[in-house]
């Protein structure tokens, strides 16, 4: 996860100056698209092939639910994420199975 991050990092920062070149998106398999960070509630992302599948992240936000035992209404924080796959390359039972333990992590990141 370490030698992830750093990769992370080193990408982002030649992306943010404008210094990001094609050798240096490929090779990729899955995409994380972040529009969350802009308002955007929800959206879905295309698949940039050769990739399988991309996560399109919305933004975090407040709303009111119904409490899990019925007694009234609760504030909680929520967020949209959208799976597409390329049913070429990942069946979709494969990508809902992945979206459903996704949603558990985040639920409850104590679990990964």
């Amino acid at each position: 996860l370490a030698g992830i991050s750093s990769e992370v990092r080193h990408l982002a920062g030649k992306a943010k100056e404008g210094k990001l070149a094609p050798a240096d998106m490929i090779g990729g398999t899955f995409t994380i698209s972040n529009l969350g960070m802009f308002g955007v509630k929800q959206f879905a992302a295309i698949v940039n092939p050769p990739q399988a599948a991309i996560l399109a992240v919305g933004s975090a936000r407040k709303e009111v639910v119904k409490k899990p035992d019925g007694s009234g209404y609760e504030e909680v924080m929520v967020m949209s994420a959208t799976l597409s796959c390329d049913h070429r390359v990942v069946d979709g039972a494969d990508g809902a199975s992945w979206l459903g333990a996704f949603k558990g992590f985040m639920e409850d990141p104590v679990t990964m």
